[in-house]
């Protein structure tokens, strides 16, 4: 019986799996994310047919809600651009906030506001209660579920804080979206208080001053479940993220019920850990860069990795660079050729980093090697293969391909570090 020749996949050697379609798993996953958002704005919407205004709050209230998302999503994909996450797992992980987190959250919330807290404590403090300690456990704990799940599947994806993050901001993103329908919609139907006056101001509160409020609320899980993926023995770290993400969230509900004061205590609280995202972002970016200066080094041997690569590797702006290079001398196979390489030769970086914190096994790590050389091999053979590249360019002065190849197969290559020196 013939078998069919598998497909170079550069894309699936770069995200780590196997070549082919997109897996009927991820394609039923969508579909149940998608059909969970439409349920949660289905519930939200009878919420407005039940105080007589019909669905046109609800035909309002979710332009507004997704107006500010294609810009957010967009910031979150320019920080990723140094070691980008597969796109289908960022895709599922806005899918899941916007869709089983939220339509669970309601639920939960709503059953535990109406049958617990009130009948209990009253309407008032009851709203309080489960606003501050009820709804940010809930939530937190719906949201972080997806990442805890990417621990556990996809644990090579976490290389490091950013990527926590990253996958945290698009839960965050997605839950925020289909919450705000319901805020929208409130606005719009407080009997003699709703209207388009109060609508103006949610959408300014919630849209344009705090649209990262939820993506910094999960990223405090995002940092624990990242912790707890590059080192042996940190499940500690899952749970203390999970728990300065609720403290977080109640802190901000609770302040924000205590007027303009409580308001500004708030966002001087959330400014604060933005600013420190933000420096573990940077610092994490630090990091990536000394991890490949200090690997890719020792691939030089192969061919296929320069010093004028390392350099170009090291810098997002000399990367950009490199492509335009490429596809001004060999159009967009090239520019896309060019961009695999890169990708490769920095999963090969990190892949040294697994490697020494006992995250991957001799015999993974060979293979992933293997797997990434191949990959950088054919990509520099593909950009490399025009003539009318400009002279004096770096990349179009660096050896022949067919002598890459050759000491690709003959050189010695950096091996997994229980097994080689600690110098490789």
């Amino acid at each position: 019986m013939t078998q069919t020749p598998q497909v170079f996949d550069p894309r699936a050697v770069i995200e780590g799996r196997a070549p082919g379609r997109t897996s009927v798993a991820f394609i039923a996953g969508i579909a149940v994310t998608a059909a969970c958002a439409i349920i949660a704005l289905g519930i939200e919407t009878t919420q407005s047919m039940a105080a007589g205004d019909g669905v046109v709050p609800a035909f309002i209230a979710l332009p507004l809600a997704l107006l500010p998302v294609p810009l957010l999503v967009a910031i979150v994909l320019f920080i990723d651009r140094l070691e980008p996450e597969p796109r289908g797992a960022l895709v599922f992980a806005f899918g899941w906030g916007a869709g089983i987190a939220s339509l669970l959250a309601l639920v939960i919330n709503t059953a535990g506001l109406e049958y617990v807290t009130q009948p209990a404590l009253g309407a008032s403090t009851g709203e309080y209660v489960s606003a501050t300690f009820g709804a940010p456990v809930v939530e937190e704990t719906l949201k972080g579920l997806v990442l805890i799940g990417l621990l556990r599947r996809r644990r090579a994806e976490l290389d490091g804080p950013t990527d926590g993050i990253i996958y945290a901001a698009m839960v965050g993103l997605g839950f925020a979206m289909i919450e705000n329908v319901g805020y929208y919609i409130n606005a719009l139907i407080i009997p003699d208080q709703g209207g388009i006056a109060l609508l103006g101001y949610t959408f300014v509160l919630r849209g344009v001053a705090s649209p990262l409020l939820h993506p910094i609320f999960t990223s405090m899980t995002g940092l624990g479940v990242a912790y707890a993926a590059s080192r042996r023995r940190a499940g500690w770290a899952v749970p203390a993220g999970l728990l300065a993400a609720m403290v977080l969230h109640g802190t901000w509900n609770g302040l924000s019920l205590y007027g303009n004061t409580g308001l500004v205590t708030a966002y001087a609280i959330m400014f604060c850990v933005l600013a420190g995202l933000i420096a573990a972002l940077v610092q994490d970016r630090r990091r990536l860069v000394g991890l490949i200066r200090k690997y890719l080094p020792a691939y030089r041997a192969t061919g296929l990795v320069t010093s004028e690569d390392v350099a170009m590797l090291a810098s997002l702006r000399a990367r950009r660079q490199a492509r335009n290079w490429a596809r001004a001398s060999g159009g967009l196979p090239a520019a896309s050729a060019m961009g695999d390489f890169q990708l490769a030769a920095t999963e090969l970086a990190l892949l040294h980093v697994k490697a020494a914190r006992a995250v991957l096994s001799p015999a993974a790590f060979r293979q992933r090697q293997h797997d990434l050389l191949g990959l950088m091999y054919v990509a520099r053979k593909s950009f490399l293969r025009s003539h009318r590249a400009p002279s004096g360019a770096p990349w179009a002065a660096s050896g022949d391909s067919g002598l890459a190849r050759h000491a690709a197969h003959q050189a010695p290559l950096p091996g997994h570090p229980s097994v080689t020196s600690p110098s490789s």
